[in-house]
């Protein structure tokens, strides 16, 4: 018996086979991946319903706070929960080689885009500010495409790009397409975002992605601190509950937790299909805001929606 087992056990490694008893190591892995890339994508689904109601809850925050207070504030209370977290579980400072990464995720996630957001806010509607929101995930697929070599496929390309077409076309129409001072901090809003979403996505490959955005935030603090207090002894603030709920959601849902989920799930799918997510965030937004806002809607909002989400399913479904 044992002369027949060292006969045949050559031939076995010679053509590449396991041995009958041992289990293919695909068999294993394939559920654990696929298990994660649904964890994956549903953390990315959370991060898009936070964001959502950023603008809603932006446009609640400026019936209280002014535009620059409003921003500076959001930042601190957000940076606040995050330093929390980080001194509650001592987590060291992250290596200087992450330090250049995590300012280009402050600079655009946690100061540009709030900032430009909220200035556009001050004379833009939510339903024609969620326009950025249509292109945000396009642009986060280039800005990933020049930064981490991704490559994905053509109808990968061409489902984003008709979602995009899809959610523009509608958002514009809401607003009757006229361009304003606004869509200039829109548009420079959709470039800064952009890039920090990227740079974020790849640093949650490192680090946990709520050590990211919380480590962004208290970076921040040095011009948060200053700019709060400075902005509050400037504008005028008028305490109601609209006021003091957008401001406790943006800083606590937009800022710090929606991008905590967000993140892991970009690092656990990939930049590209995570950001496609957020072709259903402009919808989102429209119906929070008709809720929240009062706003209306037209009939062609469940057209729309239905176009996003063929375009949505294509790209989760596409390859590199």
């Amino acid at each position: 018996m044992r002369a027949q087992s060292s006969a045949t056990s050559p031939t076995s490694i010679a053509v590449g086979t396991p041995p009958a008893d041992t289990p293919a190591p695909s068999s294993a892995a394939s559920p654990a991946a696929g298990s994660a890339h649904r964890l994956g994508t549903l953390q990315a689904a959370l991060g898009v319903v936070a964001f959502s109601l950023t603008f809603p809850a932006t446009a609640w925050g400026l019936e209280g706070f002014g535009p620059w207070a409003l921003v500076a504030v959001r930042s601190v209370l957000a940076a606040a929960m995050a330093g929390c977290c980080l001194l509650f579980l001592r987590v060291r400072l992250p290596e200087r080689r992450h330090w250049a990464g995590l300012a280009v995720v402050a600079a655009g996630v946690v100061l540009g885009f709030p900032l430009l957001t909220t200035l556009a806010l001050e004379t833009s509607t939510t339903s024609h500010a969620a326009v950025v929101v249509g292109l945000l995930p396009l642009t986060t697929a280039l800005f990933s495409a020049l930064r981490m070599g991704i490559r994905p496929s053509r109808t990968f390309w061409a489902a984003a790009l008709a979602g995009a077409v899809a959610v523009l076309a509608f958002t514009v129409a809401q607003s009757g397409g006229a361009l304003t001072a606004a869509d200039g901090y829109l548009f420079a809003a959709l470039v800064v975002c952009a890039a920090g979403y990227t740079e974020g996505g790849r640093l949650a490959r490192i680090m946990p992605g709520w050590q990211v955005i919380g480590w962004a935030l208290v970076g921040c603090l040095p011009l948060t601190v200053p700019a709060a207090v400075l902005a509050l002894s400037y504008e005028p603030v008028v305490w109601n509950a609209h006021g003091v709920a957008g401001v406790l959601w943006v800083a606590a849902g937009s800022q710090f937790l929606g991008l905590v989920v967000w993140y892991r799930g970009m690092a656990a799918v990939g930049i590209p299909k995570a950001s496609q997510l957020q072709l259903a965030q402009p919808l989102l937004t429209l119906v929070w805001s008709v809720l929240l806002l009062g706003e209306h809607l037209t009939a062609a909002a469940p057209l729309t929606a239905a176009a996003v989400l063929v375009c949505i399913a294509v790209t989760q479904r596409s390859r590199s």
